[in-house]
């Protein structure tokens, strides 16, 4: 589904990214971790084209993302707030994304009642608009507003963050029903280890910008990955 090839990024001179090859096959659940500065957001700004790469490419589903933008009807994301429109209300800003993907009123308000316990009765109906919200509640917006129109592809940059943990255990079950019971491909980086492998079944370690360990998730990542940080911050 997604193929990152050769790909670098260099900011005057300096390297950021370093990826030779990375698949990520239709339908999985893929975790992208590392400390600060270790390449995950500039990776999905990469695969989103919101920068151009160095050197190299990504494809989605075949499409090269910095070539065309056919990619974009099948492909979501909630990045960070500043990706939401602040003065629009919740119910204006998913009906506004809704018409971008080709679904009306009654489509989106089904959708969202299937996500009543995951906004706590905090969102809909307050008639506040989205600057006003907590940071939670903005990403509880921006996580939902990615759902709109059945995408194939959904890139989540740390999700779980500025959420209680009752939204946290509701956005983990969310995530695991898209992959495991829709097939849809999603992405997920986190700072949050114990929740990137309860809901990913692959996690890639960044540092530095390139690809340092590629896991298939199991009973005892969670304590590698915890090792493998505790060995990176003895260094």
């Amino acid at each position: 589904m997604i193929t990152t090839s050769k790909l670098s990024k260099k900011y005057s001179g300096n390297q950021v990214l370093n990826i030779e090859s990375l698949e990520i096959p239709k339908g999985q659940s893929f975790g992208l971790v590392g400390n600060n500065g270790a390449g995950k957001t500039t990776y999905f700004s990469l695969l989103l084209d919101l920068i151009q790469p160095t050197t190299g490419f990504i494809k989605n589903n075949d499409v090269q993302v910095n070539k065309s933008e056919s990619w974009k009807p099948f492909t979501s994301s909630f990045i960070d707030e500043s990706f939401l429109i602040g003065y629009l209300t919740p119910e204006e800003y998913f009906y506004f994304i809704g018409d971008l993907r080709g679904q009306n009123r009654a489509d989106v308000n089904a959708l969202l009642l299937q996500f009543k316990d995951f906004f706590h009765d905090e969102i809909l109906g307050k008639k506040k608009y989205l600057r006003d919200l907590s940071k939670g509640n903005q990403k509880k917006v921006g996580i939902v507003a990615a759902l709109i129109g059945n995408p194939e592809v959904i890139i989540l940059d740390e999700p779980f963050a500025n959420l209680d943990p009752s939204t946290q255990i509701r956005l983990k079950g969310i995530i695991k029903d898209l992959a495991e019971t829709k097939g849809v491909t999603v992405l997920i980086s986190s700072h949050d280890l114990l929740h990137v492998t309860d809901v990913c079944e692959r996690i890639v370690v960044l540092e530095k910008g390139e690809i340092v360990k590629d896991i298939e998730t199991n009973t005892e990542t969670l304590k590698a990955l915890e090792a493998h940080f505790s060995e990176t911050l003895s260094v």
